[in-house]
């Protein structure tokens, strides 16, 4: 059986989409960490945010990134998910990274073509374009050294999904 593969990288960089994309390809289940919380919890991650403040959204966030971690399974991350070192070494140690890297234009625009503001609690308040900027400077070092491998997410999805199998030499599943 192979390892799951966990996909990382900011909000609006792809992950659920190029992750549902994988798990097709390869026969895999999927898993969102997100909306494994959401579903476990019957609350948004705003509601969560609101009533534990971003504290307890990342320890129970921690809790559904080992909840939903099997082998065979493609784990699309939350984009903050990489801020806890726990989090960071689980992922390296139990399967393979993989960063969905995008510029803070492209992430903008993305979120403001899809919002999902009740789903998405703004992290700065600020105008999404700043937001994202200030969101890549903090996370970047933190993605890069969690990371695997470091796939262009500034692309069609099909086209990420096809470089994340070559970068794996996975087969795809007929």
């Amino acid at each position: 059986m192979s390892s799951p593969i966990f996909l990382i990288g900011a909000r609006g960089c792809g992950k659920t989409t190029v992750g549902e994309l994988l798990a097709q390809a390869l026969g895999y289940d999927f898993h969102d960490t997100d909306h494994y919380l959401q579903q476990v919890s019957g609350q948004t991650v705003a509601d969560i945010v609101a009533a534990e403040g971003w504290e307890g959204f990342r320890h129970r966030e921690t809790q559904a990134l080992m909840a939903v971690s099997a082998p065979e399974t493609i784990v699309a991350t939350g984009g903050g998910m990489v801020l806890a070192e726990i989090n960071r070494r689980f992922m390296q140690e139990r399967g393979s990274v993989i960063w969905l890297q995008a510029s803070a234009s492209v992430l903008a625009s993305r979120l403001s073509a899809y919002p999902q503001s009740s789903q998405r609690p703004t992290l700065t308040g600020r105008p999404i374009t700043e937001e994202m900027t200030e969101v890549l400077h903090q996370r970047e070092a933190l993605y890069q050294q969690t990371a695997h491998h470091i796939i262009n997410a500034m692309q069609p999805p099909e086209q990420v999904a096809a470089q994340i199998l070559d970068a794996l030499s996975l087969a795809r599943a007929s």
